[in-house]
């Protein structure tokens, strides 16, 4: 991202600012019809992304070229022809009414100004995969076999793209244009009214003086910050700049400093009360409200995050670890009377599980968030610094909007030419109508989708042409959106293409590849809880209070089993016997047999007691 100066800089960030106001404005007196609201979001955020964002890593940094002019006025112009003659393009019959020369030659230039835009911002993966959407409706009547497509005449696709809300104004970049953006701002308007402060104090508090102590305030700070930020990219550097460098300094190598730092910060992404962006879409998706899905996340993120945390106890313990010094923890009752300063998420997770929309509630956890800055002047938040939060909260749109419109195309590839039934049938003759095996499938397709795309992308894309088959092989709707939701996620620190532990790395100091492959065995757990969930429902808190009860029990223990298996250490060195006692009872407690995981349960209680007799 370029750092602007002077005028450019004012017009970059009023021009956010404004993005920022017309947002709230409509989650105050109501959004405006769809295709209108993706219209005025799209205006701000593509053209901007031009401002903000240089062609290569050789372009101007602190200054924007005149071609980068030029491509920020002609993504306007499609957008702005929307928006004016709008009523028109919403009365249009589609397939019938003619497709002007204006509208085929407007509708052009967006498509490639959001593949330019998606290039800069996102990456390769996903400008390729979009365009190739576009060269699929273009020429897939003349693909041999299976793939054969239907034959769609150009002005027929830029319409579907354009002129419809079936492609780039489709549901992603509705809920980017919606939910997203207000989460976005009230995210800035957290982080200036301390809010990011005081989850780090609380973090030192709660685990300080742990064995083991930075590591574990990693965890539990970035599961706190994830839980307001959503992205595990950001979360790695607003928690890893404090966290790691601590975790060195007290003995943990720089490739484990790393790897925990970017375990815990992926799963802020999975972590209610905000999860990802993708978290609003799955809810759009399924038809649902935002709390469904975030009950449905909550145990699989406590599970993920205990996990995390008794591999960090486990290695803390093995190299002898120790907390913080007292000097640099601080004091409960510092904790306790800023306690207030939550009362922002608080307000947010009550009005969302009392049925009120995710705007309304995030509206009015934006209001009370500059409520509780009054009560401290280190973050008072007069005019200034509401303009700096607004402008902060803003500028991180531009990847999710920017994905949002470039997975559109996909989209609309997916429904012009009904390439996705292809891709079902498809997977069903691969994984011979085995479920776990289309399963596995699903699992690698979101994997490595995740590795080139953000998790909105990836889950998009992943989510259109995989979750109908997973539906078809009788998986409930939620547990398989869910499914390719968490491997979108993780695929963050899954290598070879792990970014969270990219980031991380460049804190550190280690090599990203290793600290990528020691992410990846911190956040084993991520890999097997999703198919467990898929099986047992209880898991996701969609079955009865018995069947949910089990459920959880099970996953703690697997967490715990698993942690001292891939550890190698509990109380005393393990044997590779006893790692694998563990790692089996691990995995198989999570099989929805209730004689088989009594069995489990118990064999562990019984293990962990004979060590703990033994230790003592």
């Amino acid at each position: 991202m370029r750092k602007l100066h002077g005028a450019t800089y004012y017009f970059a960030f009023f021009s956010l600012v404004a993005m920022a106001i017309f947002h709230i404005y409509t989650a105050v007196f109501g959004t405006l019809e769809a295709y209108l609201q993706r219209n005025i979001h799209l205006a701000f955020a593509l053209p901007l992304a031009f401002i903000f964002y240089p062609a290569t890593k050789n372009s101007p940094k602190d200054r924007v070229p005149w071609y980068d002019w030029l491509l920020a006025t002609l993504a306007l112009l499609p957008c702005l022809y929307a928006i004016v003659n709008y009523e028109t393009i919403i009365y249009r019959m589609v397939q019938v009414d003619e497709v002007t020369p204006v509208q085929i030659l407007l509708g052009t230039i967006l498509v490639i100004t959001i593949l330019e835009a998606t290039r800069r911002i996102v990456g390769l993966a996903l400008t390729i995969l979009a365009a190739a959407s576009v060269f699929y409706m273009y020429i897939g009547h003349l693909l041999p076999g299976e793939f054969k497509g239907m034959y769609v005449t150009y002005d027929r696709i830029i319409e579907h793209l354009y002129l419809t809300g079936e492609g780039i104004f489709s549901t992603p970049l509705g809920v980017s244009a919606t939910l997203v953006m207000m989460f976005l701002i009230l995210g800035g308007f957290l982080e200036h009214s301390g809010v990011g402060e005081y989850f780090m104090d609380l973090s030192k508090a709660l685990a300080g003086k742990a064995v083991g102590g930075p590591a574990k305030i990693a965890v539990v700070s970035s599961g706190l910050f994830g839980s307001i930020s959503g992205s595990a990219v950001a979360n790695v550097y607003a928690t890893g700049t404090f966290t790691i460098p601590m975790m060195k300094q007290l003995g943990f190598s720089p490739v484990f400093a790393g790897a925990v730092e970017a375990v815990a910060s992926s799963g802020g992404q999975i972590m209610p009360p905000i999860m990802g962006a993708a978290a609003f879409i799955m809810a759009s998706f399924l038809g649902i409200p935002y709390r469904q899905v975030m009950i449905a996340a909550l145990i699989p993120a406590v599970l993920y995050y205990f996990y995390v945390f008794m591999s960090v106890h486990a290695r803390a313990v093995k190299l002898g670890l120790r907390g913080l010094p007292d000097e640099m923890i601080p004091s409960v009752k510092y904790v306790l009377k800023k306690l207030y300063v939550l009362a922002p998420i608080v307000v947010l997770v009550i009005m969302i599980m009392r049925g009120y929309t995710p705007m309304r509630s995030a509206l009015t956890a934006l209001i009370v968030s500059w409520l509780v800055s009054l009560l401290d002047k280190r973050y008072r938040m007069g005019p200034k610094r509401i303009l700096n939060a607004l402008f902060d909260g803003s500028k991180n749109i531009f990847v999710v909007a920017i994905a949002c419109a470039a997975a559109g195309i996909v989209v609309g590839a997916v429904t012009l030419t009904g390439i996705g039934f292809k891709l079902v049938s498809f997977i069903f003759s691969l994984a011979q109508n085995v479920p776990f095996m289309a399963l596995i499938m699903v699992m690698l397709m979101a994997i490595v989708l995740g590795m080139g795309l953000p998790t909105t992308a990836a889950y998009i894309v992943a989510s259109a042409l995989a979750v109908p088959a997973l539906i078809n092989l009788g998986f409930k709707p939620l547990a398989s959106h869910m499914f390719v939701f968490y491997y979108a996620v993780f695929s963050a620190i899954t290598p070879p293409v792990a970014l969270a532990a990219y980031a991380a790395s460049s804190i550190s100091g280690a090599k990203p590849s290793d600290t990528g492959y020691q992410a990846f065995r911190l956040g084993m757990i991520a890999m097997i809880i999703p198919f467990a969930f898929m099986y047992d429902a209880g898991f996701l808190l969609q079955s009865n209070w018995l069947n949910n009860l089990f459920a959880i029990v099970a996953g703690l223990v697997s967490a715990m089993a698993l942690s001292y298996a891939i550890e190698g250490y509990f109380k005393t060195k393990l044997t590779l016997a006893m790692r694998s006692l563990l790692a089996a009872l691990g995995v198989l407690v999570l099989l929805p047999v209730l004689w088989l995981r009594i069995v489990c349960i118990l064999a562990f209680v019984l293990v962990y007691t004979m060590f703990t007799i033994k230790k003592a």
